[in-house]
């Protein structure tokens, strides 16, 4: 906050300078504080997407609770059984989270 401040005595002085620091600094504390945990945790997403295993327990998008029983890597499709007997294709991009790990996403 203090850099925010001597950006802006500084733009008092000397014009367009201190405007172009400033919109600098305004983006660089954006993208630090926006953009790169953003993308830090949509790659966190996608590692945990290929690592998928068969009997493990996951979340769709649409917070239905289930097992892997089967992986179709060509067609990038899983088979989740969500009760006896009941299974469902899914996309593997709909799949959002372990469903033992799925508070940490939630919040």
């Amino acid at each position: 906050m203090q850099t925010l401040t001597i950006l802006l005595q500084a733009s008092q002085g000397d014009g367009g300078m201190g405007m172009i620091l400033m919109l600098v600094a305004m983006f660089a504390i954006m993208y630090f504080f926006m953009i790169r945990p953003q993308q830090k945790k949509q790659k966190e997403i996608q590692n945990f997407r290929k690592g998928i295993e068969k009997g493990q327990e996951i979340v769709t998008a649409g917070g239905i609770y289930g097992v892997v029983r089967e992986i179709d890597d060509v067609n990038n499709i899983l088979v989740v059984e969500v009760a006896n007997g009941v299974r469902l294709r899914v996309d593997r991009n709909s799949v959002f989270a372990s469903a033992t790990g799925a508070e940490n996403y939630s919040k």
